[in-house]
């Protein structure tokens, strides 16, 4: 959950420096997408784990 947190904050990073924003449009946008990723991925896995224990 962690890397893809920071893998979307370092690319995001990465644009808004290529693009010269002086917001980081690109930074918050990545940043909540690998969130909502990460916990997308958590809770799937979570469900795998709940059906294999009924």
């Amino acid at each position: 959950m962690g890397i893809t947190i920071y893998l979307g904050a370092y690319f995001g990073k990465k644009l808004d420096v290529y693009f010269m924003n002086e917001k980081k449009y690109f930074t918050i946008a990545l940043v909540l997408l690998s969130l909502v990723i990460s916990i997308w991925s958590v809770l799937a896995q979570l469900k795998n784990i709940n059906e294999k224990n009924d």
